[in-house]
């Protein structure tokens, strides 16, 4: 799966800077020159001839009545002008300023982190002062506050209509992790219209380019049993209704939804079309379900992520060998081990438009790769690329090196056996190079398997990263570098899993980027800093965010308590081990 960051976009650049500047300075020249006309000016004198001594007298008499509120009201009008005018231009200097505070001299805005590890590497390599064991890196631990008591019962329907006679066909579209919430929240409305659900369709991507079916993903026959008992899901639609469509779904309305649509949405404007036609289809169907939705919903969704969507036997067998493996490595560290979420493809450096130390080189194939994926949409106009302001704000992809030295700055030494998730790492050779030296025990599935259990996954990214999501997912220890889908599911199904903890490190890459461009830092500086990075990763693992939007931060996914506690306590009571996520067939 690929995800990829959001780049800094300026639209007012410095000609429409000056553009609007000579519109509002224009603007306030014609007040000036219109207020002289009717009498107002700057210093509050008419500029006219002399008048006759009985001019002067009435003028002086009017004067008089007018009172001192006329004078008031000049003054404010060309006070409010003059406040209209410096307004226009502080909006119009605010994006150019923002633009024009980028400079190569800006703190943490070069990137000089390969630069910084060879002026170290002498100490980072004898240094085992401080070396943290895997068993004990985690001090915090989640209390749970009394809840209510868990009822278990099934989700009321909200319609008196039979389910098998409505229907529900969703795309999910994306990469992995964003088709897995557009499944869990298709189970969600099938519920709530009291709909059968067809096996969601898994839509094809250009950029993630994987073909492959619902099936060969997940376990469809696990995932259509847990759920019986709330929904009903197949495999096919009736013939009869196939053949009203001349046996292809595509020819089924297709109903446009609104993001984060509310239940009474579906209630008010989806199903009275679903009521009439039997079945509906949806597409795309990316976010488009709250996050906040009444418990028995909420229950569901927690139900379809954490406990029917199983990956297929395929998949799970060879993460498990992967993991199987990884801990026999792992044996002088009592069969833990760490994991990395790189970020470091080619294209995601291309679409983060941040430099590193490539050069003229790196630039031109990086204008290749962009050129290719996204045609001219780094090219139109207005839109302004500023790579180090990305770098500045911590919005550039974590290099292998970077990782490296922030986790030998943590303590962790350097016989750490570390599994590394990634796809094709850009420039591997050059890049990974020093990551290795700070970590021989280095593996990626790539090392860890075998060329003929890996065929049958070439070319299917979404099948390569759950064998990825899986491997992380049982490791000790969860580094994530860049963001995305992959590390926010990923932490709450550790959270999941570890009673509450996400055991999870989340750099603060907007401090790293600064230490790492600090030629005179020291390594012991440097180790203290990182030290203080690993304690607040370890108290943030056990917080949950107080969100009052619905965004992906407080959402379920990430933060499965108190969400989605009736569940686990009801894992948990069964004594019923993980076997939704290693199958053991």
């Amino acid at each position: 799966m690929h995800y990829f960051s959001k780049i800094f976009k300026v639209q007012h650049t410095s000609r429409i800077f000056f553009f609007h500047l000579s519109n509002l300075t224009y603007i306030f020249l014609s007040l000036c020159i219109t207020m002289s006309a009717n009498g107002y000016t700057i210093n509050n004198i008419q500029s006219s001839p002399p008048t006759s001594p009985r001019n002067r007298q009435n003028c002086r008499r009017r004067l008089r009545r007018r009172g001192s509120f006329a004078m008031l009201h000049r003054r404010n009008f060309l006070l409010l002008v003059s406040v209209v005018y410096f307004t226009g231009l502080i909006s119009c200097v605010g994006p150019l300023f923002s633009l024009l505070q980028y400079s190569g001299l800006a703190t943490g805005a070069v990137y000089r982190s390969h630069e910084i590890f060879q002026k170290l590497w002498t100490d980072i390599e004898a240094d085992n002062s401080s070396s943290i064991q895997l068993s004990s890196v985690w001090i915090y631990k989640r209390k749970l506050k009394e809840q209510r008591p868990c009822s278990f019962g099934t989700t009321a329907s909200t319609k008196d209509s039979p389910g098998a006679n409505l229907y529900l066909i969703v795309d999910a579209n994306g990469g992995l992790n964003q088709q897995r919430s557009s499944i869990c929240n298709a189970v969600v409305i099938a519920a709530l219209l009291n709909a059968t659900l067809l096996i969601p369709r898994l839509e094809f991507h250009n950029v993630w380019r994987d073909s492959s079916e619902f099936g060969e993903i997940y376990d469809e026959d696990h995932f259509m049993s847990t759920l019986k008992d709330y929904i009903e899901v197949v495999k096919e639609l009736p013939t009869e209704l196939m053949e009203r469509y001349d046996s292809n779904i595509s020819n089924i309305q297709n109903l446009r939804v609104q993001a984060w649509a509310p239940p009474r949405y579906y209630l008010e404007e989806v199903y009275p079309v679903l009521f009439k036609q039997r079945v509906v289809r949806i597409s795309p169907f990316a976010n488009r379900l709250s996050m906040h939705l009444p418990s028995h919903l909420q229950f569901l969704r927690c139900l379809s992520n954490y406990e029917s969507l199983k990956f297929s036997l395929a998949i799970s067998e060879l993460a498990k060998k992967l993991v199987k493996r990884m801990t026999e490595r792992s044996s002088n560290s009592g069969g833990k081990y760490i994991s990395v979420h790189l970020r470091f493809e080619e294209d995601m450096v291309a679409f983060s438009c941040c430099i590193y130390d490539g050069g003229q080189v790196e630039k031109s194939e990086m204008d290749v790769v962009r050129e290719k994926g996204w045609g001219k949409k780094f090219k139109q106009k207005y839109r302004v690329i500023a790579p180090g302001l990305n770098r500045k704000n911590g919005k550039c992809p974590m290099t292998p090196v970077e990782v490296g030295m922030m986790l030998r700055g943590m303590g962790f030494a350097k016989d750490t056996p570390i599994y590394l998730a990634s796809g094709k790492i850009y420039q591997a050779d050059r890049y990974l190079a020093p990551l290795r030296k700070m970590f021989p025990l280095l593996q990626t599935k790539e090392t860890l398997a075998t060329k003929d259990e890996l065929a049958p996954f070439e070319g299917y990214s979404s099948r390569l990263a759950a064998v990825d999501y899986l491997v992380c997912l049982f490791s000790e220890v969860f580094v994530t570098t860049q963001g995305g889908n992959f590390p926010h599911f990923l932490i709450g199904h550790r959270r999941y899993l570890f009673n509450g903890h996400a055991k999870t490190i989340k750099p603060d890459k907007i401090k790293l980027v600064t230490l790492l461009q600090n030629t005179s830092t020291s390594w012991i500086d440097f180790k203290d800093q990182m030290g203080s990075m690993l304690a607040e990763s370890d108290r943030k693992g056990i917080m949950v965010p107080r969100v009052k939007k619905s965004t992906r931060k407080g959402s379920m996914y990430s933060n499965p308590l108190p969400e989605c506690r009736c569940l686990w306590e009801s894992k948990r009571s069964t004594n019923r081990s993980n076997s939704y996520l290693m199958v053991d067939h």
